[in-house]
């Protein structure tokens, strides 16, 4: 079943530019997106969930399986790529990023997606992830957090609560946590969200926001291990008492009949109140230019044991990366003619040593 050559304007949506033709495309489902892998993780794993809400979803790009690809880095969610019938590349601990931005800039009609767990992204990789968000790479990051290390048994990670007690912190980790969401708008990512393994609904609109998105996107999906870290995330499944659903435009409001609220306090923090009527609550801007809105929001809860934020905390538009780079390099060549190595090896002070 044709797309009726909409191919081209799907991927404009999508971020990505077009190096060739449009061409009609044959209409995906689910079962074209699951490889012919045995899915090899724990019964009971959330991953399983995540696969089966980006599978469902993927057929909706409108972008065929040869331009789709997913990197991972080392965990157990680095198999990802196993079990999606794209292009996929398991690459290595904390890495990830670098090779899907080298991807990204050198086919922008690539649809690149990186699929990391909290020990990936945010220790050996910390770094790689940063910047990438900063440069606004064409690059879709999935970061997977269950607080824990599962692949290497139950470690603590750099998301574990303080005083997590476990094989390598016997009497508790000392280790302050980070907070995925505030670690993202620091780097100044422009799309910023949270969803939940367990609530397919949620998580696959915020991965269709994330896909339409320019540039970096950055999503954090509570993931739960019951094996090593089971119930961390508990609390947040109750969708009445302890979620927050951030919805743009409208005033932040919770509870089974909405009876509690955000409000700003003068020093710019958030602060739940119990809420009457809608005056005085903070409406959510996700499209604020400056992010201190949505990291204040973001603090609200910084490990997931009370009343959370879910949902897309930014969305703001900016020169995307590999945009910039070819914008740049034909205007040199505009300037400055085609070139030639040897003239620019010789350009300026040159020494020869004998």
């Amino acid at each position: 079943m044709s797309d009726g050559g909409n191919g081209s304007r799907r991927s404009e949506r999508h971020g990505l530019r077009s190096t060739s033709p449009a061409t009609p495309l044959v209409q995906l489902t689910a079962k074209d997106f699951k490889s012919d892998q045995e899915v090899r993780w724990c019964p009971g794993c959330g991953d399983y969930a995540i696969l089966a809400a980006m599978q469902g979803f993927m057929p909706e790009l409108g972008v065929p399986r040869e331009r789709i690809v997913f990197v991972s880095g080392i965990g157990c969610a680095a198999r990802f790529p196993y079990y999606m019938q794209t292009y996929g590349m398991h690459s290595i601990h904390g890495r990830a990023p670098a090779i899907a931005t080298g991807l990204s800039t050198s086919r922008p009609d690539l649809s690149v997606w990186v699929v990391t767990g909290d020990g990936d992204a945010l220790s050996i990789g910390g770094n790689h992830l940063i910047h990438a968000l900063r440069r606004n790479v064409n690059i879709k990051i999935l970061l997977f957090n269950n607080q824990i290390y599962g692949l290497t048994k139950g470690q603590y990670s750099p998301t574990s609560p303080l005083g997590t007690k476990n094989k390598t912190t016997p009497f508790g980790s000392t280790d302050y946590p980070f907070n995925p969401v505030s670690l993202a708008l620091g780097a100044e990512a422009t799309f910023v969200a949270r969803s939940i393994d367990t609530d397919k609904k949620h998580l696959s609109e915020v991965l269709r926001r994330a896909a339409a998105h320019p540039g970096s996107a950055f999503v954090e999906i509570y993931q739960n291990c019951n094996v090593y870290n089971d119930g961390a995330f508990d609390a947040v499944r109750d969708e009445k008492e302890n979620r927050i659903l951030l919805e743009h435009g409208q005033p932040i409001r919770f509870g089974e009949n909405g009876e509690r609220g955000v409000v700003q306090r003068p020093d710019g923090s958030m602060e739940i109140v119990e809420a009457v009527g809608d005056e005085g609550l903070v409406v959510h801007d996700e499209h604020t230019e400056h992010s201190s809105l949505a990291y204040a929001l973001s603090r609200l809860s910084h490990t997931p044991h009370g009343p959370t934020p879910i949902g897309v905390f930014r969305d703001v538009e900016r020169p995307v990366y590999d945009a910039l780079m070819a914008e740049q390099i034909e205007t040199t060549r505009r300037e400055r003619g085609e070139g030639e190595l040897g003239a620019l090896l010789h350009a300026g002070d040159t020494w020869a040593i004998s």
